[in-house]
C-alpha cells in the first residue's frame, strides 16, 4: 500500500472558529498589507490564536491580544493547529 500524504487544511483567518489556534502558514494582498502584518507579529509560522469576532477580530499572538479588522484578517492564511490526544 502506497504512503497516504495529507495536505495540510488551510484557511483564511477570519474562517478559524472562535476559541482556536492556528500556525500562519502565509500572507496575501499588497505589499504594503503584509509588511504592516509582518511588523505586528503575524509572520509565517507564528502561532494565533482567535478569541472572537467577526468584523472585528481580538486574536493571541506571542502573549498579546491585537484587535484586527476582517479585512486585515482576510490576508492571513493559518493551518489550524489540532489538539493531539
Amino acid at each position: 500500500m502506497p504512503p497516504t500524504t495529507s495536505k495540510p487544511f488551510r484557511m483564511k483567518l477570519t474562517e478559524l472558529p472562535d476559541g482556536e489556534s492556528g500556525r500562519v502558514y502565509a500572507l496575501g494582498g499588497e505589499a504594503g498589507m503584509c509588511t504592516r502584518l509582518r511588523e505586528m507579529g503575524f509572520c509565517e509560522s507564528a502561532v494565533v490564536g482567535k478569541i472572537a469576532g467577526q468584523k472585528t477580530l481580538i486574536c493571541e499572538l506571542c502573549g498579546i491580544r491585537i484587535a484586527l479588522s476582517d479585512k486585515a484578517a482576510d490576508h492571513i492564511v493559518v493551518e489550524p493547529i489540532r489538539a493531539v490526544i
